[in-house]
């Protein structure tokens, strides 16, 4: 929590008075922004998105919640595929969150080709109108997913982390800066796992895991959120950026959200398989990636190579010093039990919500 309001604290002198774009941002991420910037010195946060049901929902949420706050968020119909409707929304943008993807594993699976139009067209769409405006940075949302990809959503963000590394090298960082964050499973957002098994409890079905034995990393919004100020704050132009995630398997997550919402201990856990293009454990940082990777705390920084296609090294010269660090993975980083993820579920505003309905 101090590096949290640290980290916080020491962006707040640059954000004063800007213009804050998030696309997708009536997501988890979007919100979890707003939680934590709406009420700072910020000018004004622009909400991109395609949905305008879920614009409208947001906007009054935030005109009942912070009446006073509400002047500062502006909402903005539109879609990153779209090219004019993003340069539309970036007159007088300083910072740009690009939070909008298709990230359903297996929804991408069957419409592979939407997944290209949005996670990687869409993010070149977002860069262009970027630089073109003279937005001075761009932090790009990835996930674990793109690393080692065997699934076309995982494929779509690999791709899309290549038109950020390759944008990256078109522009100097002085005038735009852009850098991508790649996290893990964000607990509790929209579209994840957990807020189907409460339902599933309440409704006295069982719950459904695919492999007891699968891994994933886990990561609350929040730090999802720090993530993206990190990279904000300590990323050069075409950085890949993660955090030192804790990971666990989802049977010991299924067995936490049991003890915390059926004390009596009667919800079966039913064991369903995996699904579409769904992998064992997932990967942070590949083996090669790793060979570069900075060390920076609670934080990875992979630098991009800056070279241009004309170097002997690319054709006949290779590298001779690398690091010993190997691949990071949900199966080779920290491994919480019940009771650690429990501690974790705890601290999220969603589960003590959803606690609170119990008490009813």
């Amino acid at each position: 929590m101090h590096g949290r309001f640290s980290l916080f604290n020491s962006l707040k002198s640059e954000l004063s008075s800007c213009t804050l774009l998030i696309t997708g941002g009536t997501g988890s991420f979007g919100n979890a922004v707003l939680d934590r910037f709406l009420a700072s010195d910020i000018g004004e946060i622009r909400i991109f998105s395609r949905d305008e049901k879920k614009q409208d929902d947001m906007r009054h949420l935030y005109q009942h919640t912070h009446p006073e706050l509400s002047d500062k968020l502006k909402f903005y119909i539109g879609d990153v595929r779209d090219l004019s409707s993003l340069r539309d929304v970036m007159h007088g943008v300083d910072y740009i969150f690009h939070a909008a993807a298709l990230k359903q594993v297996p929804s991408c699976e069957f419409f592979p080709m939407e997944a290209v139009k949005t996670n990687v067209i869409g993010t070149d769409n977002v860069l262009t109108a970027a630089i073109e405006a003279g937005v001075k940075t761009v932090i790009c949302l990835s996930t674990d997913k793109a690393a080692y990809p065997v699934n076309a959503m995982g494929t779509s963000k690999a791709m899309m982390e290549k038109v950020i590394v390759a944008k990256s090298r078109t522009v100097s960082p002085d005038k735009t800066k852009i850098c991508c964050t790649r996290y893990g499973n964000v607990l509790c957002s929209r579209g994840s796992v957990i807020p189907l098994w409460i339902e599933q409890i309440r409704s006295g079905n069982p719950i459904t895991i695919t492999d007891p034995s699968m891994t994933r990393f886990v990561m609350s919004l929040e730090e999802a959120v720090d993530l993206v100020l990190f990279a904000f704050e300590h990323g050069t132009s075409g950085d890949i950026l993660v955090q030192k995630a804790p990971a666990c398997t989802i049977e010991v997550q299924a067995e936490a959200v049991r003890q915390l919402f059926d004390k009596e201990n009667k919800t079966e856990i039913k064991i369903i398989g995996i699904r579409h293009g769904e992998k064992m454990y997932e990967t942070l940082l590949t083996n090669e990636e790793c060979s570069q990777a900075i060390d920076m705390g609670a934080f990875y920084r992979v630098p991009s190579d800056k070279r241009d296609l004309n170097y002997d090294k690319y054709f006949k010269d290779g590298e001779v010093e690398r690091n010993t660090l190997t691949e990071f993975n949900s199966n080779n980083t920290k491994l919480l039990n019940v009771e650690q993820v429990k501690e974790k579920l705890l601290s999220l505003s969603y589960i003590q919500e959803e606690l609170a309905k119990l008490s009813k």
